[in-house]
């Protein structure tokens, strides 16, 4: 399999947070970043062939995701979404950037024959999204350099089957807290301290007020 080379880049808390709450906006938060921060941010989505996010991210925060704060080239929105539910009024399906969404066989028809009728739409997998199929196609497509915005599920997913190349993380200065907010990595989670997965520090800086890490995923360490 071929697949793109993948960075995760996300906003977090010093407590890992991604949100002040489950089902809250990310924008909450992001909206306390300085515009170095937001120049880094959309720096590194200038650099990239496509954007990915979740389709909750896109269902409680609809977000743009283009490139604003400088200037360049914006990359394609890849949603993966199971069922295909997304919102008719959702940023990502103007026009302003192309969008693929992923999906399954096993989505509603109609909802997948709206969202057609506006962008493009494929279907891999049957009643998941098959994310390595997923990656193979997006890097057929042209699109071999791909950043994440998350969420949390989205994060542990790709990160689970090794489809991730680096991390780069926007320190929050402050805490959230709560059990059941969202952290930068969701799912079940690693188990044993023999499967967690190493880190390895490439990099750390300021970019206005805010600490930035670069980090390189070690999967066979």
């Amino acid at each position: 399999m071929k697949r793109p080379y993948t960075v995760i880049v996300s906003e977090v808390t010093v407590d890992g947070k991604l949100t002040l709450a489950k089902g809250r906006s990310s924008k909450e938060i992001m909206q306390f970043m300085d515009e170095e921060a937001n120049r880094y941010l959309h720096e590194t989505r200038a650099k990239m062939d496509g954007i990915m996010v979740g389709a909750e991210t896109i269902r409680t925060d609809n977000p743009y995701l283009t490139v604003r704060y400088v200037s360049g080239k914006n990359p394609t929105r890849i949603i993966p979404t199971k069922s295909a539910d997304i919102p008719l009024t959702a940023n990502i399906l103007k026009k302003d950037a192309p969008t693929i969404i992923v999906t399954t066989t096993s989505a509603s028809v109609e909802k997948v024959n709206k969202l057609r009728e506006v962008v493009e739409v494929v279907q891999i997998g049957k009643d998941n999204v098959d994310l390595i199929g997923m990656m193979d196609f997006l890097y057929n497509r042209g699109i071999h350099k791909l950043m994440v915005e998350g969420g949390s599920t989205l994060n542990w997913n790709l990160l689970k089957l090794g489809l991730v190349d680096e991390i780069r993380i926007i320190h929050m200065p402050f805490i959230v807290g709560g059990e059941d907010t969202p952290t930068f990595v969701g799912g079940e989670g690693f188990k044993e301290l023999s499967e967690v997965l190493k880190l390895k520090l490439r990099a750390h800086f300021l970019r206005g007020s805010h600490l930035i890490t670069e980090w390189e995923v070690r999967y066979e360490d």
